[in-house]
């Protein structure tokens, strides 16, 4: 006799990729930190921090002393931060670093499981405490606060073990047409350019998991039905 077939279990759905191109001296990348975690404190997605250089070497980098900087967080930086209740300021390091060191640092924490835990913490060191992350010293002393293994992590960086990976990442941020930062991508569809609003996220999000819902049905696998 053949076997009775059995209702289809309910399956939860898989979680919703938010991907967020950034660039650690972009300070809109770190004020879209707070809204990307208030419309998914209840969500189940997962967040991948992307990289991206706006001005990678040996296109000149910034300095805060010129009139561009100060205009610019005064006009739009530090409103948008207070409003957010989150503590900024233009940092005094000039030129402002490139980023590409940081970056490979990011690649060699991803390939340690601590990714998206390095992303923030650098764009903090940046933003919130003065730090020159173009320094590997001070990039190692960041790597050893998120647990990893700062002598391994500075050997990386001095030898390039990780210079192909980062490659690759600013290939695939073309790949997707990033040209400004923040850049999220949410499901593979959903973009948002900007400093996101809560809302627009969070609708992203629920309309991604609902259509894999509706996506789902019945099915019947090796084991049976």
């Amino acid at each position: 006799m053949s076997p009775r077939p059995q209702s289809a279990a309910p399956r939860s759905s898989q979680p919703v990729t938010i991907r967020v191109w950034s660039d650690f001296v972009c300070p809109f990348c770190l004020l879209a930190e707070t809204p990307l975690r208030e419309a998914t404190a209840d969500l189940d997605v997962d967040i991948h921090w992307m990289p991206f250089e706006l001005r990678p070497h040996p296109t000149p980098t910034l300095r805060p002393e010129d009139p561009y900087l100060p205009t610019t967080w005064e006009r739009g930086v530090y409103p948008m931060a207070e409003r957010l209740g989150v503590d900024i300021t233009l940092p005094t390091i000039s030129p402002q670093p490139y980023t590409r060191l940081a970056f490979e640092g990011f690649q060699y924490a991803a390939a340690h499981g601590k990714g998206d835990a390095y992303t923030p913490r650098v764009l903090r060191a940046f933003f919130q405490e003065n730090r020159d992350i173009g320094r590997i010293g001070v990039l190692s002393d960041i790597a050893a606060e998120l647990g990893l293994d700062a002598a391994g992590f500075t050997a990386a960086l001095e030898q390039g073990t990780f210079t192909r990976a980062h490659q690759e990442a600013l290939r695939e941020a073309a790949a997707h047409r990033i040209t400004v930062v923040p850049t999220l991508i949410i499901d593979g569809h959903t973009r948002i350019e900007g400093v996101p609003d809560p809302a627009r996220i969070r609708k992203a999000v629920l309309d991604a998991q609902a259509h894999s819902t509706d996506a789902q049905g019945p099915t019947c696998g090796i084991d049976g039905c």
